[in-house]
């Protein structure tokens, strides 16, 4: 089997991947980005089957996805990604999707665990990526996947159930589905309207089936009105992220602690949207 050092596919972007804007969704991009990780980790010896037989799986543990301009229905589209070796128990793979001219569009760094499946305790993965290609000097984000931090003043805003849908294979809420949780917290207009996003997730512990998850957030860091597209593309600050996030998100177990930092949170997140 020859090893494929970056992994690329030529996509079309779906009808069911836009929202009203005609406009490529968060969510759509997260479910692109695992789908290409999940078959270049096939090809490379170290798929879902391979890892299954010696016990252990791949679980995406933290991930920056960065939206620089959102494709539309219809539009050609390539998908890349490819490993970039290890950081202590994380090993990161970087993801790219580009326009039928190469310009990119959208770019992603993540930090996934090699999880014992029986103990359910991640494992260094120095063994499982030692034959795996290093791609040194290829980043797609140049900094580390941040690790986010417990926010105080967070008012609870609703709550989701772990329904039949948002389960994967691994039988607990698949990662993708958090990005469409904290879609449906923002205000639509917002999101139809941005240009540019930045989505940064924590997955803290897994959601199984039935569960129900508080969702918690601090109100924008600085007033949002909808601008329309062209003024969006127009802006002097248009693909900036802006210094505060904003919005702020965290998930909790249904009945935790309200009073303290320390509570059994589920998942932290922050977004960035011009």
């Amino acid at each position: 089997m020859t090893m494929i050092p970056i992994w690329q596919e030529n996509i079309t972007a779906r009808f069911a991947d836009v929202d009203h804007s005609n406009r490529l969704t968060l969510a759509a991009v997260f479910d692109y980005f695992q789908e290409a990780s999940i078959k270049h980790a096939g090809t490379l010896g170290v798929g879902i089957e391979a890892m299954k037989q010696t016990g252990v799986a791949w679980i995406l543990s933290r991930i920056t996805v960065r939206i620089e301009r959102r494709p539309r229905y219809g539009d050609k589209l390539t998908v890349q990604t490819w490993p970039r070796g290890a950081e202590k128990l994380f090993a990161v793979r970087d993801c790219s999707i580009l326009d039928d001219s190469g310009a990119i569009l959208a770019r992603a760094r993540s930090n996934w665990l090699i999880v014992d499946l029986e103990k359910r305790r991640p494992l260094r993965p120095h063994l499982t990526m030692e034959h795996l290609p290093l791609n040194e000097g290829i980043d797609m984000v140049s900094e580390r996947v941040i690790n986010l931090e417990p926010r105080e003043g967070m008012t609870k805003t609703g709550e989701r159930r772990a329904l039949y849908s948002d389960i994967d294979y691994y039988g607990h809420v698949n990662n993708a589905r958090y990005a469409q949780w904290i879609q449906d917290s923002v205000d639509p207009e917002l999101l139809e309207y941005a240009e540019t996003l930045r989505l940064d997730i924590v997955y803290l512990q897994e959601i199984k089936l039935g569960e129900t998850i508080e969702l918690w957030q601090l109100p924008p860091q600085t007033p949002l009105t909808p601008m329309p597209v062209a003024e969006a593309r127009d802006a002097q600050h248009c693909g900036q992220a802006s210094n505060a996030p904003a919005f702020v998100f965290e998930g909790r177990r249904n009945g935790a602690d309200t009073t303290s930092l320390k509570q059994e949170a589920v998942f932290r997140a922050e977004l960035y949207l011009r």
